[in-house]
């Protein structure tokens, strides 16, 4: 039997490609997101009392999975790439039903004449993402300290220390107007280091590129930092010349 889903809302963050967006939620405490309700779909009546909670469940779509297909297994990044688990046992897209849960920070609730949307914190969701539904977080059902997680029971392991070269921090004082929490949300998010698992242990010459908000962002990795290259705002020219920087990387 099907059962119909509609997305009720869809949300608008810096993180435009899949390529590094945060695994998982909080991780990137500085980057905020809006939740903007389809028509129909939020009145201030349906919001009512949404204001007492701190932190929300978004139940959302993995958009860009969905007509992949799913296979029984996957290799989780968080065990370098190369062991398999069960598809249950991780958090990996490619799911029977590409659905996903994330816990996010409540900010904000907007009322502009009647259109709702929320501002939210720490979500780990692509620009777009459609949100099936919205729960409140409630810390006595929804938290158990002493739960077991398997491969993943600690937090990502120590952060890459995060340079701008010169050019990269003038270009951050020319956005500093327009953008000024640029600085932080990259350093938070490629202090994550977005590569795939497996090139993460070994000589790395590869130049790599995302876009980001509204920029594009170049940077390499050397043993012992992240530099941040360039970033330059996003263009058709901008963007192929990124393009060609992840051309040769097979996880995207």
């Amino acid at each position: 039997m099907l059962y119909p889903l509609e997305p009720i809302a869809t949300i608008r963050s810096p993180f435009r490609e899949k390529f590094a967006t945060p695994r998982q939620p909080g991780l990137t405490p500085s980057v905020t997101a809006t939740i903007e309700f389809c028509p129909g779909f939020a009145t201030p009546e349906a919001l009512r009392g949404l204001d007492g909670f701190s932190h929300l469940w978004l139940i959302f779509l993995f958009h860009h999975n969905w007509q992949k297909g799913w296979t029984p297994t996957v290799r989780p990044p968080r065990l370098g790439g190369n062991q398999r688990v069960g598809v249950y046992a991780s958090r990996s897209p490619f799911r029977p039903n590409p659905v996903g849960l994330s816990a996010v920070k409540l900010l904000n609730i907007i009322n502009e004449q009647g259109n709702m949307a929320l501002e939210v914190q720490g979500a780990d969701l692509i620009d777009g993402t459609p949100i099936l539904d919205i729960k409140p977080y409630i810390a006595y059902g929804d938290s158990i300290p002493e739960a077991n997680c398997g491969f993943a029971t600690e937090a990502p392991g120590t952060p890459l220390t995060i340079t701008f070269s010169e050019q990269a921090q003038r270009q951050l004082k020319n956005y500093r107007s327009e953008s000024p929490d640029l600085e932080t949300m990259l350093t938070e998010t490629l202090a994550l280091d977005p590569r795939p698992a497996y090139r993460r242990d070994k000589k790395d010459d590869q130049g790599y590129g995302v876009l980001f908000d509204r920029y594009n962002v170049s940077w390499k990795v050397t043993d012992v930092e992240l530099i941040v290259l360039d970033i330059v705002p996003n263009t058709p020219e901008t963007a192929t010349a990124r393009l060609r920087l992840k051309q040769h990387d097979p996880m995207e």
